[in-house]
């Protein structure tokens, strides 16, 4: 699989997530904030809203399609002794603070189903006596790493409770198959920054997008500017966004639907100004270009008018319900083949008022099981239930983390 992502609605062809499983339930209402949670999650309930929004990719993406689970794949990895020894390295390195190295031998000799409970749930019954938090963000692939064009941005987390999530992504790029050459291409920042996937969006082969949000930093951003100009991007546009918690990165307040159209939190997006900096490369050097809005960057570069969609419709208190909840993040699935939670109703109602039909998940499942999608020329705006999901903090765009998009 040759892994591309150049466009933000292409169609799907290769996703990587994670269903989520009992470290949602170790999250104990005294920890959940340290854990970036707001609320407690019920695992049952999570699993099967989270396994039906699967079902709908399985019925929208072509016969060659594939979904990858990130604990399949990094069990794969764990195979691999050199892999093994590698992330326990990194681990220990990386939390010495938890005084791993006392437990260094028995890391070691640990099962790779092993070392994955103890690295995930934060305890393994092959460990006595040492435990850590559990990893429940596991759940959010998108913040882990982004396939931007021919290159791959290792994400390097803000906050400590992601930090082994990002070990295991950076063991997983490292000796996986799956991306053997992707890595040949691969953007890491310092130590010290940190940038997050879900600030990172592609808005065509040669215009990136990425925030500069409470989860990535300014250096960051720059460090993979550079790296995107170097490498067949013509621009980067620097979003500058709220530093807050409701807003954590840019597509909380901002994804594209289709080639023409995104979803917009009016009062972080719309009505913000002067707030962006186009980057661009002029001979060897990053200059930047300031502009009034994000929307007439977009309209200017992409040379077409971009459709802003409002995140809650028009009235102020419904938009910002439906940010809350997650309804400016919006996965494409193909261009103007949306998915996003049903509790959104106002913003599925901006929707069809722009020309989309919706559709729930059980129809469209019911409609595509025996034959195959063709997204040419649609306009579907698909909602499932996420009434668990979503109180994690994240919509269908966070859960995802795309690999492989049509062109």
């Amino acid at each position: 699989m040759n892994l591309s992502v150049t466009s933000e609605t292409g169609w799907l062809k290769g996703v990587i997530v994670h269903t989520p499983g009992n470290e949602v339930s170790l999250v104990n209402p005294e920890l959940k904030d340290e854990l970036l949670f707001d609320d407690i999650i019920f695992e049952e309930d999570a699993k099967q809203e989270h396994i039906d929004m699967l079902e709908i990719f399985k019925a929208a993406m072509p016969a060659d399609g594939r979904i990858f689970q990130i604990t399949d794949l990094f069990l794969e990895c764990l195979q691999n002794s050199d892999a093994h020894e590698y992330f326990v390295k990194l681990l220990i390195e990386a939390l010495p603070e938890d005084n791993l190295q006392v437990i260094e031998s028995t890391l070691l000799d640990l099962q790779p189903k092993e070392l994955l409970q103890f690295v995930v749930e934060g305890a393994t019954p092959a460990i006595r006596n040492f435990a850590l938090h559990p990893n429940p963000n596991l759940l959010f692939t998108r913040d882990l790493a982004a396939v931007v064009g021919n290159q791959l941005l290792l994400s390097r987390p803000a906050k400590k409770a992601r930090l082994r999530e990002a070990l295991l992504m950076d063991m997983l790029v490292m000796y996986h198959p799956l991306f053997s050459d992707l890595k040949k291409n691969l953007i890491k920042t310092n130590k010290q920054d940190s940038i997050e996937g879900g600030d990172v969006l592609v808005a065509s082969d040669k215009l990136a997008l990425i925030g500069m949000s409470e989860r990535t930093s300014f250096s960051a951003l720059m460090t993979a500017a550079n790296s995107l100009l170097n490498n067949n991007f013509e621009h980067v546009l620097a979003v500058d966004i709220p530093k807050q918690r409701s807003s954590m990165h840019l597509d909380t307040i901002f994804t594209f639907a289709s080639e023409d159209e995104c979803i917009a939190f009016p009062p972080a997006i719309m009505e913000r100004t002067g707030n962006i900096s186009v980057l661009s490369k002029e001979n060897g050097s990053i200059i930047s270009r300031p502009m009034p809005s994000l929307q007439a960057t977009l309209n200017e570069l992409m040379e077409r008018d971009i459709t802003f969609i409002k995140c809650g419709g028009e009235i102020r208190t419904n938009q910002f319900r439906e940010q809350w909840t997650d309804g400016a993040n919006v996965f494409a699935l193909a261009p103007g083949v949306i998915v996003g939670y049903e509790r959104n109703t106002n913003t599925f109602r901006a929707l069809k008022e722009h020309g989309y039909s919706i559709i729930n998940q059980y129809e469209f499942i019911e409609e595509y099981k025996d034959k195959e999608f063709d997204p040419s020329g649609k306009k579907l705006a698909i909602s499932f239930l996420g009434h668990e999901l979503c109180r994690g903090r994240g919509g269908a765009r966070c859960m995802t983390m795309p690999i492989l998009r049509e062109s």
